[in-house]
């Protein structure tokens, strides 16, 4: 594991530990950003670190940054397979892929939710 101050970057292995150990590296960014509420923040990172441990390959890296516009933090996770990952329409009853459709654009029209 490795982290830099400029964008902290976590490298882990692709292991059922993987979502454990970023959850811990996004609280500690978060308190040293002095964001006290964590709460989404690890839910988002261990649904995206599961995701590349279960359907991926090799290493998984996750870098968290703040946004320069307006200081809120973006969290990275990918994994090392060569293959593209394709965000397609919820079929019935596949929750999975709307969830994953929203963190691929969580905002597009830029309104923050209203």
């Amino acid at each position: 594991m490795s982290a830099a101050p400029e964008c902290p970057t976590l490298v882990l292995e692709s292991t059922d530990h993987a979502p454990l150990h970023a959850r811990r590296f996004l609280a500690e960014w978060f308190a040293k950003w002095g964001i006290a509420d964590d709460y989404l923040g690890r839910l988002v990172i261990c649904e995206l670190v599961t995701n590349a441990y279960r359907h991926g390959e090799g290493p998984i890296v996750v870098r968290m940054l703040l946004d320069e516009r307006d200081g809120r933090p973006m969290i990275e996770v990918w994994e090392c397979a060569t293959r593209r990952s394709v965000v397609s329409p919820a079929q019935p009853g596949e929750d999975w892929r709307f969830s994953l459709g929203l963190m691929a654009y969580p905002d597009p029209k830029g309104k923050r939710g209203k």
